[in-house]
């Protein structure tokens, strides 16, 4: 059976039933599944919405992560989701989850997965402010 089971970046809305749908195992004592929203504020300045760019080879590279999180931890299920365009305050910007055997598995391997896909999926922020201005985060 396929590790991998969901991986996208999409410009549509994210669905938090859908990652854990994919993930979700007979075997699997323990789902963890970590959502990013976008806030409406950030170091003390107002969001006032924002959007997502990703390069073209952003897909292979969640797909290199995610295979390299399946390797690393004795993972059941892996999905991770990444929304592009332009996102409200409130809106889900990421969902992924991992299923394992036990929990303690899940919720390491989860935190690793977001943590490298932040890290290293070529995915940038553009942030709108309330005062007007707007910042790159994530570019390198």
């Amino acid at each position: 059976m396929n590790v991998v089971r969901l991986l996208a970046v999409r410009d549509s809305e994210l669905s938090l039933d859908e990652v854990r749908a994919a993930v979700a195992d007979p075997r699997a004592g323990g789902i963890a599944l970590f959502a990013g929203a976008v806030r409406d504020s950030d170091h003390d300045r107002q969001v006032t919405g924002l959007s997502y760019s990703a390069h073209p080879s952003a897909a292979d590279e969640l797909r290199r992560v995610a295979a390299e999180i399946a390797e690393k931890f004795d993972v059941i299920g892996v999905a991770a989701v990444h929304r592009i365009g332009d996102l409200a305050i409130g809106d889900l910007a990421v969902v992924v989850a991992v299923s394992c055997p036990h929990r303690a598995e899940a919720f390491d391997a989860c935190r690793a997965l977001i943590d490298e896909l932040k890290e290293s999926v070529p995915i940038w922020k553009h942030q709108r402010f309330a005062d007007g201005a707007s910042e790159w985060v994530g570019t390198p």
